[in-house]
């Protein structure tokens, strides 16, 4: 049977790896002028590492603000497993102003012509290449490569520990239902951390450095 089965080719997500490019994208996102919703969304997706479709079809109801977690029904999910994510004070501080803006009920991220719908699954990447940014150099869903990647390399997390905030599956069936619940305090932690890092690579780069959007106009 060699040969017969066609085995899908996995698809590569443009991705900033480099800390002082992203902190480039981070002042770019906040500097974006189109709409709030959209400059929102770009700004929570690098803390959550959140696959976008997850992001943005997430609802006020998921969100327990006083707990500080994002709790992902399994329907929702690419391995339909529930799914929690520890929120940051940077993401609170982002929900708080979505919240004014889309709250308290219905979708987070609504599309711009009705609140009954997502915002659009090309909007984030829209945005990007608006920004100036080529489809090769950034993509919403390579932001989680950038978390995987930095976060690894920092050596400061176990492997597990991010695997399970990327939401992957377990190569162990068993294990993947086993291990569902752990590494959450670590996982708490480590969101705080990547966010604050966020915020170092944000700060290195000066305000008055030009956005690429401008230095492409």
């Amino acid at each position: 049977m060699r040969g017969a089965l066609v085995v899908p080719k996995v698809k590569d997500h443009a991705a900033i790896l480099d800390p002082k490019q992203m902190g480039e994208l981070l002042r770019a996102i906040d500097a974006y002028t189109g709409h709030a919703i959209t400059r929102l969304a770009m700004q929570v997706s690098p803390h959550v590492m959140a696959r976008p479709g997850e992001l943005r079809m997430a609802e006020w109801s998921e969100f327990d603000l006083d707990n500080a977690v994002w709790k992902i029904p399994a329907e929702r999910m690419k391995m339909r497993r529930p799914h929690e994510v520890p929120l940051s004070r940077q993401v609170l501080a982002y929900l708080n102003e979505l919240f004014a803006l889309t709250g308290p009920d219905g979708y987070v991220f609504p599309a711009f012509y009705t609140s009954r719908r997502p915002l659009s699954e090309n909007t984030v990447n829209q945005s990007f290449r608006r920004m100036g940014y080529a489809v090769g150099e950034v993509t919403a869903h390579g932001l989680r490569t950038t978390a995987s990647t930095l976060l690894n390399e920092s050596g400061r997390w176990s492997p597990d520990a991010i695997e399970r905030s990327l939401a992957h599956a377990d190569a162990n069936s068993i294990g993947g239902v086993y291990n569902r619940g752990r590494y959450w305090e670590e996982r708490v932690a480590m969101h705080q951390w990547w966010s604050d890092y966020l915020d170092e690579m944000r700060a290195a780069v000066p305000i008055s450095q030009p956005a690429k959007i401008r230095a492409r106009a």
